[in-house]
């Protein structure tokens, strides 16, 4: 109990204890990264970004968030594709105004990537969409740091065009080319989406089976109880289809310009051709990439 409020318990994540929701704010655990975070977050909203306030510290040295209210984009199974244009350029707002912010070094993270150059959310996916109305925010921003545009980009792109194994092929791709046409990716970027999807999803996989040869936990954890089966078959599909998902987001470029006789805008410098492969994850300290510990549902 806080004041007036009573703590409670925020469910639902699997790499982040200790997180409750007290009146407006969210209070979780304050990380050895946490102040670059912050730092991030507050950089962001001063470039006009929608995403929960920091708001200090608090008298048992939880970070302090903004709770916002709303519903999960994961409990509406695949959005529409409007829905999924919009949340393509919320992405791209997001990259564009990290653009220019230093990243610093060093900076963990939990699946980094060759040449980072861009500080990103690393964990753009359905269940950190908080979707209030015509309000769409990502919640859940402690594993950000320095990646690159791409791969932030394809592990974005798996969750909302939902590319998962069992799916059928056409209607991931269309779900797929409406994200990446609201994002606005120019040929270069939707060239080299594919096949990182499948290095993106693949390198999931292979943190969680290490975490469960190392014992690291909840990494370890998660693969036992189905998450690393999840991902190795998607990372699968994903490879497996590579041709079909490269056909679509290309065949998506000509026909918007033959409709609309423009080009798309250009790619920002921090461009695709300049990702190389991840590298191997190693004994990552935090992170909670793919599971919202912020919503949804809550315990007294």
């Amino acid at each position: 109990m806080t004041g007036r409020h009573r703590a409670t318990s925020l469910t639902g994540g699997n790499a982040s204890a200790s997180v409750v929701r007290i009146g407006d704010t969210v209070r979780k655990p304050w990380l050895p990264t946490t102040d670059l975070t912050v730092a991030y977050m507050q950089a962001l909203r001063n470039r006009g970004v929608d995403l929960p306030e920091p708001r200090a510290r608090d008298e048992l040295g939880r970070l302090v968030l903004e709770y916002v209210p709303g519903d999960l984009a994961m409990d509406r199974g695949p959005l529409d594709v409007a829905l999924l244009r919009r949340v393509g350029a919320l992405v791209r707002t997001i990259h564009d105004a990290s653009a220019g912010l230093p990243v610093p070094d060093p900076w963990e993270v939990l699946l980094p990537v060759d040449r980072p150059n861009l500080l990103c959310h690393n964990d753009l996916a359905a269940w950190n969409l908080v979707i209030d109305g015509d309000r769409l925010v990502f919640i859940d921003w402690d594993g950000a740091g320095p990646s690159t545009r791409l791969w932030d980009l394809a592990y974005a792109a798996i969750s909302f065009g939902h590319v998962f194994a069992g799916e059928d092929v056409g209607l991931a791709a269309s779900r797929l080319v409406a994200f990446v046409d609201g994002y606005d990716a120019d040929e270069q970027l939707r060239a080299a989406l594919p096949s990182t999807m499948a290095r993106r999803a693949r390198a999931m996989h292979d943190l969680l089976h290490a975490s469960h040869e190392a014992g690291r936990e909840p990494w370890g954890s998660m693969y036992a109880t189905g998450h690393g089966e999840h991902w190795q078959a998607c990372a699968a599909f994903i490879a497996r289809h590579e041709h079909a998902w490269l056909d679509a987001v290309l065949r998506a470029v000509t026909d918007w310009r033959t409709s609309r006789g423009q080009h798309r805008r250009c790619q920002h410098p921090d461009d695709a051709a300049h990702d190389g492969p991840p590298h191997r994850p190693t004994a990552p300290q935090r992170g909670h990439e793919g599971w919202s510990d912020h919503h949804r549902r809550t315990r007294g």
